[in-house]
């Protein structure tokens, strides 16, 4: 079990891992979420933050998507007051759905972090997926800046958002594209993007 604080329950990544396929059996979305958790464990690492609280945020980022698609990133709050998440990783979740979904905006670099990359994993996918070798292994920057530009391709992915969470994050662009990239590297077997290399 994970450590309690005051209350509420600080949880391990298995405990996270199992709520998300409580509410989520579509495999996309579960390999999109491990994703997010893989690349924000690759950011906190950069950042010198806490690696497993910010990966167990990145996996648990859109639990209410499957199952409460139109009430995305408000339901979250009520499912895991439930478990007795810390206020602080349920803001975190909240806020990725700022201006999309939900009025919490992301103050926390943590939430900035969530907010910019949620959509970058998605165009980056969309990517490699496109690609002879279907792989992220080496995959560069300028291809996914290419993409990016390419208004019909990946329609869905928000390009304001991730533009905007660079700004919010004070990092260029091109950066954030590439340690974004290399988060999703460290899990390319999980997420299915190891390819043919």
């Amino acid at each position: 079990m994970g450590e309690h604080i005051m209350g509420e329950h600080i949880p391990t990544r298995d405990e996270a891992y199992a709520l998300l396929l409580k509410y989520n059996s579509n495999e996309s979305l579960i390999k999109h979420a491990l994703a997010v958790e893989g690349v924000m464990r690759h950011f906190a690492g950069l950042f010198g933050e806490d690696e497993e609280k910010w990966g167990i945020i990145g996996l648990v980022h859109d639990l209410d998507y499957e199952k409460y698609p139109e009430e995305h990133c408000k339901k979250v709050r009520e499912l895991l007051e439930q478990e007795n998440w810390p206020e602080s990783y349920i803001r975190a979740i909240q806020s990725h759905g700022w201006k999309l979904c939900c009025d919490v905006e992301p103050v926390e670099r943590m939430e900035n972090v969530l907010y910019t990359i949620d959509e970058l994993t998605g165009l980056i996918h969309a990517t490699v997926l496109m690609r002879p070798n279907k792989s992220v292994m080496d995959l560069e920057v300028k291809s996914v800046l290419k993409k990016m530009k390419s208004k019909g391709f990946a329609a869905g992915v928000n390009r304001e958002v991730i533009r905007e969470g660079a700004e919010r994050l004070n990092m260029d662009l091109n950066q954030v594209i590439e340690e974004t990239i290399k988060g999703m590297q460290k899990v390319a077997d999980a997420i299915g993007l190891k390819g043919e290399i």
